[in-house]
Order: structure tokens, then C-alpha cells, then sequence
């Protein structure tokens, strides 16, 4: 049986019970002492730091490259990795934390639960990073039901199969057998004939899906582009403070996307450290995600020119949260617009264009 490297995908999604306890940490945990919003002041540069909080996962490698890099022009930013999602909630929701990544679902179930924060920009969407792995007997996703689906129920994949029954069939996991466990658990399963479908991620996805002769992957995000989208956020008292370190950070993000354009080579190695993963596994698994380009987060943002804005995606998910008993009540449509500010991404386009513009063309 195939051994697998560590698990590198986002681990815990916090909508049951897990993000629950850990916001309650909210009212009891004391915040660094520097200040509510996970600032500190490093000694060496004389630069003020900020700290944001990630799982590992590959849709944030614009974020590694540019804390290498040093491209966040004024400040020093250190990304913290929490092995556990519920732990990276609940430290932001307690102020330990200047700013955050979350999936969509986390970004919800946050703004549910009264944490306030701002979006300011989009980081990747899942397009083939996640998926179902099925046997050959199992026809489609209506054939689910009654059968035994390995899924960690404390995860993003949980959530992915919430959707992907109800879109896809009309059923909810009452009509399925939940086996609790980890994706690269759920795989292995999978693979040795226990399960009969599995919910997992890279690089469990492919690796199985190739080598298991007998099944193959049914369904995976590249036909839903728009059900796990990671987004960055950070303390809305900082953003109101600080708009132009929110606006370095931003402008170090999209150079960091650059550089991974330009410079693959660098960007790999240093993403593959980051990771603990091969540059030639950075490079494959950057291939089942999106990272949001300068373009799409001005549509996305904005809702201009977008098929789907974020305000819609998140009002909408927070619908079927609500009918999953994920939270109490639907996100408003003015609790949506308040949680988004566009005016980094903007401001980015706007300097982006006027770059274009005075650039002088090249002479024949």
C-alpha cells in the first residue's frame, strides 16, 4: 500500500463543534500583549510585524513567496501555521491574530458567530484539489445512498460532500453511512476495499485515483469552481487603522503571484520548504487550484462582471449552513456587504492600470 506524505491540505473547517468551543475561547482567552490585533514590532528591521494565520495549503503559496521574498513593502508579515483550523478561529477571534486565510464556510460561520473582520481580498478557488473517490459500482452520485462514504467530519471535505449530495442528488447524510476519518485515512481506506467512496484532497486525490484500478475519482471541485474558495480577512479595528499596511499586504500577495509566473523555479523551492513537500509536488498541486488574479478579485469583489459575487457565494452558503444546522440564521444581505472591502483590490487595479498606461512601448 502506497505511504502517504504528510497531509497538507486545510485540515479542520470548524463549523460543528470544534470552531463553536474554540470561539467561545473568544470571552475567556487574554490577546498578546502587544496589542488585540497580533501586532509586535521587530527589533532587527525597526519594521512594525503582523501575523497571519494559515493551515498548510498550496492556494496560499503567493503568501509564502512574498514572506520570503520580503515583498510586503513597509512591514514584516509572518505567516503562522496552525496544523488545526479550529486553533487558527479561535486564535483570531480571540485578537491574537492580525489577519487571517479561511475558506468560505469559515468566513460565514465567523461572521455567524459575531467575529469582526473584513475581507480584502481572495486567494484561490479549489479547481480539482478536492474531490470523491468512488468503485466502478457506484454509478453516481445518487447511488451514495446507503453506502459507507470515509469523510473527516471536522473538515473541508465534509463540507464539499454536504454539497455535492444535495446539489447533485437531493440527499443529505442521513441518507449515507459517515465513517469518520482523515482524508489521507479516508484514501487508504478507500484503497483497500473498506469504503466504497472516500471525500479527500491532494495529493491523496490523484495518487489513489490513479493507482486503485477498480474505482475513479467521480466528482471533484473543477465541476464546482465556486465550493471551496480560501479568502484572506483581517481585524476590521486594523483595516480602520492601518489601510496602508492592508494595502502592502495586498500589493505583496499579487507580487507574490508574479514571482511564482516568473520565477517558478525559486518559487517552488521555497513554497515546497514552507510546505515540507517535493517542488515537483508544489507543481502538481498547484494545478488543482485557482489563485485568484488581480482581475477576478476586482470582479469578484465588486460583484462587476463577476457570474457570482463573493456577497452572493457567502449569502447563499450561509443559507444552506443554516439548513445543515451549521449556524441559527442567514448572513443579511447588509452583513455581507459590511464584512467586504474592495477598496485594496481597487486601489490595486487602479495603480495596476496606470502602470500600463505611461508603460512605453517598444520602438520597431
Amino acid at each position: 500500500m502506497t505511504e502517504y506524505p504528510a497531509i497538507t491540505r486545510r485540515k479542520v473547517i470548524g463549523l460543528m463543534g470544534g470552531l463553536a468551543g474554540g470561539l467561545a475561547l473568544h470571552g475567556c482567552t487574554s490577546p498578546s500583549p502587544n496589542s488585540t490585533t497580533g501586532q509586535a514590532s521587530d527589533s532587527g528591521s525597526g519594521l512594525e510585524s503582523v501575523t497571519v494565520g494559515v493551515v498548510p495549503w498550496i492556494g496560499y503559496s503567493p503568501l509564502y513567496v512574498a514572506e520570503a521574498k520580503g515583498f510586503f513593502d513597509g512591514m514584516l508579515v509572518e505567516s503562522k501555521t496552525f496544523n488545526a483550523n479550529g486553533d487558527n478561529l479561535a486564535s483570531f477571534a480571540a485578537g491574537n491574530l492580525t489577519g487571517q486565510a479561511a475558506t468560505n464556510p469559515e468566513v460565514v460561520a465567523q461572521a455567524a458567530r459575531g467575529v469582526d473582520y473584513r475581507i480584502i481580498m481572495m486567494a484561490d478557488s479549489s479547481l480539482g484539489g478536492d474531490g470523491i473517490l468512488a468503485r466502478n459500482s457506484v454509478q453516481d452520485i445518487a447511488d451514495f445512498k446507503g453506502r459507507k462514504v470515509g469523510v473527516d467530519i471536522g473538515g473541508t471535505s465534509y463540507y464539499l460532500l454536504l454539497q455535492v449530495l444535495k446539489e447533485k442528488a437531493g440527499l443529505s447524510v442521513d441518507d449515507i453511512e459517515v465513517v469518520n476519518m482523515a482524508a489521507d485515512a479516508a484514501a487508504a481506506a478507500y484503497q483497500a476495499g473498506t469504503i466504497d467512496i472516500a471525500v479527500t484532497y491532494e495529493p491523496f486525490l490523484s495518487t489513489v485515483g490513479e493507482e486503485q484500478a477498480d474505482g475513479r475519482v467521480i466528482i471533484d471541485t473543477s465541476d464546482m469552481p465556486t465550493a471551496i474558495l480560501d479568502i484572506y480577512l483581517f481585524q476590521a479595528d486594523f483595516v480602520e487603522e492601518n489601510p496602508d499596511k492592508v494595502q502592502s499586504f495586498v500589493n505583496g500577495i499579487l507580487k507574490g503571484k508574479a514571482f511564482i509566473e516568473s520565477d517558478s523555479e525559486e518559487a517552488y523551492k521555497i513554497i515546497g520548504d514552507k510546505l515540507e513537500i517535493s517542488p515537483e509536488e508544489v507543481e502538481e498541486q498547484l494545478g488543482g487550484v485557482d489563485l485568484t488574479s488581480l482581475e477576478d478579485n476586482q470582479k469578484v469583489l465588486t460583484g462587476e462582471g463577476a457570474s457570482q459575487s463573493l456577497s452572493e457565494n457567502l449569502m447563499i452558503l450561509s443559507e444552506f449552513l443554516v439548513e445543515q444546522d451549521e449556524i441559527e440564521a442567514p448572513l443579511t444581505a447588509e452583513q455581507v456587504s459590511g464584512l467586504i472591502d474592495s477598496s485594496f483590490i481597487t486601489a490595486a487595479t487602479e495603480a495596476a492600470s496606470d502602470a500600463d498606461a505611461t508603460e512605453v512601448p517598444p520602438t520597431e
